[in-house]
């Protein structure tokens, strides 16, 4: 398996947390569909990406939960939201240079499948599904704390930006950018369909954002926006600030 940027692979990153996995199993949750079908139908990561999605959602919840007793309901969802999302995944996995070893279809291949946050994104997750099948919850846990506790971290420090679309549309309004629109595109089989979001302000398009239905695909793409506008913004008001002395 190859090396990502930062010097560590998802096998690697196991072993330092002390775990292993079968290698069928993780042979398992790196095939994605389009490999399995151009090869005659093997078993796909598809199952275990269901399983890992669940395990990541009561992972991050539990700790949200225990971590956050004042904040409501909606707030706590919005701070999940902001966590288990397909950019995050997806994210989480170029760290491990999942896109490397995935194993894909010829189109899928040919058409940068191995850096989609889609396919990112539900490997990520199958993996999580394999380590919760091999070693139980427990160290489902671990799996997930280490990878996305700084995350947890960072959305704890964002409070109403958690809504990307909404604070977009404010940072947008106090610029004088007019209103955002988005253009969403989607793409698969009924049962198993991806979205992605673009999102347009004053001529200038931001994204993509993916996501498994067309709300997260544009808070994913306005999650963008509202980064790489807030950071236009601050270097604005730098190059306007006078040196002090």
């Amino acid at each position: 398996m190859s090396k990502a940027a930062s010097g560590i692979t998802v096998e690697a990153l196991l072993t330092e947390l002390g775990l292993s996995l079968d290698p069928d199993l993780l042979e398992r949750a790196l095939t994605h569909r389009s490999f399995a079908y151009e090869q005659g139908g093997l078993p796909t990561n598809e199952r275990l990406e269901f399983l890992g999605d669940s395990v990541l959602g009561l992972v991050v919840t539990e700790h949200l939960f225990v971590s956050f007793p004042d904040l409501s309901e909606g707030q706590l969802a919005k701070f999940r939201a902001a966590v288990v999302n397909s950019r995050a995944l997806a994210d989480v996995a170029r760290g491990l240079d999942l896109g490397a070893v995935v194993k894909l279809g010829r189109g899928e291949e040919a058409t940068g499948g191995r850096d989609k946050s889609s396919i990112l994104a539900d490997t990520m997750e199958a993996v999580i599904g394999a380590v919760f099948v091999q070693h139980g919850i427990d160290s489902a846990r671990v799996l997930v704390h280490h990878l996305f506790d700084p995350l947890m971290a960072d959305v704890a420090t964002r409070g109403a930006g958690l809504d990307w679309k909404t604070s977009l549309q404010e940072i947008a309004s106090l610029s004088g950018l007019g209103v955002p629109v988005y253009e969403v595109d989607e793409s698969g089989p009924d049962h198993a369909k991806t979205f992605e979001a673009m999102v347009r302000i004053d001529g200038q398009s931001y994204g993509p954002g993916a996501g498994s239905n067309k709300k997260e695909a544009e808070q994913n793409a306005a999650a963008e926006a509202f980064s790489a506008l807030s950071t236009a913004l601050d270097q604005r008001n730098t190059r306007r600030t006078p040196l002090s002395g």
